[in-house]
């Protein structure tokens, strides 16, 4: 397997080469680059990696002017410092990203996501040009309703009035501030994806909870937070240690 790094910033590519040495060393990195320029040269000389680590910003301007000289048909996961309007895009996209300062485990998780894509018998090519227009415009949609289903009748709820997602047994259920409960055709993975990530937060495996439902939180053994629910939950959920510090950036914003 073949991998291009492009990163402007020394430290950081020799940081992505020894976790690509140790995370998969019988890969070979075909070529480091710095620059759009560097960058443009070797794809347009040479065979196309499988495999692309891309860095958003780079010394002589944004990566996406890349995509505007060179059709990229390799597989990329996107490099950034910001963590912005960007980071759904990529989700949506079904393109992976690491955060800055990058950490091996979540390149260990990218990697794996893109061997499961370089596995498929028929590889579906990325729409790089939606995802380069995604980010230019900074705009994306979010879901503003669910149709449901009860019987042979139809209706809508609205996302601002849902208070929280809870899945069990494969099962997810949309519970509103009024208490009511909605069976709704979605995997939690998939709401987190297109849900609004300013009203909306991944707390735990089963749950996702809207900004308006937290009464208040505190700091629970581990790491941990604990947090208090509004009614008509009117209970609490553990955030784990790891998702702690996000948690408390968005509630924070």
């Amino acid at each position: 397997m073949q991998v291009a790094i492009i990163e402007d910033e020394l430290h950081n590519r020799r940081i992505l080469e020894e976790m690509m040495h140790n995370l998969r060393p019988g890969w070979e990195i075909c070529g480091t680059f710095e620059s759009i320029k560097q960058s443009v040269d070797f794809l347009q000389n040479n065979p196309q990696p499988d495999l692309i680590l891309l860095d958003i910003q780079l010394s002589d301007g944004s990566c996406f002017s890349i995509f505007d000289r060179v059709n990229v048909e390799s597989r990329i996961i996107f490099t950034t410092a910001y963590d912005n309007y960007a980071i759904q895009a990529f989700k949506v996209n079904s393109i992976d990203y690491l955060l800055k300062p990058i950490k091996e485990s979540e390149l260990e998780k990218a990697l794996q996501k893109f061997e499961h894509y370089h596995q498929e018998a028929t590889k579906t090519p990325v729409n790089y040009s939606e995802l380069v227009e995604a980010i230019k415009s900074g705009k994306k949609e979010y879901r503003k309703r669910f149709l449901i289903n009860r019987g042979n009748s139809y209706f809508k709820i609205n996302t601002s009035d849902i208070a929280c997602f809870v899945s069990e047994n494969k099962v997810t259920t949309a519970i509103t501030f009024k208490n009511e409960q909605y069976v709704v055709d979605f995997t939690l993975d998939r709401l987190e994806e297109e849900l609004d990530p300013e009203q909306f937060f991944r707390a735990d495996r089963q749950t996702i909870i809207h900004i308006d439902i937290i009464s208040r939180f505190e700091d629970y053994f581990g790491g941990k937070l604990m947090v208090k629910l509004k009614n008509p939950l009117n209970q609490k959920i553990t955030v784990s240690r790891l998702k702690a510090s996000a948690f408390k950036v968005w509630v924070g914003k």
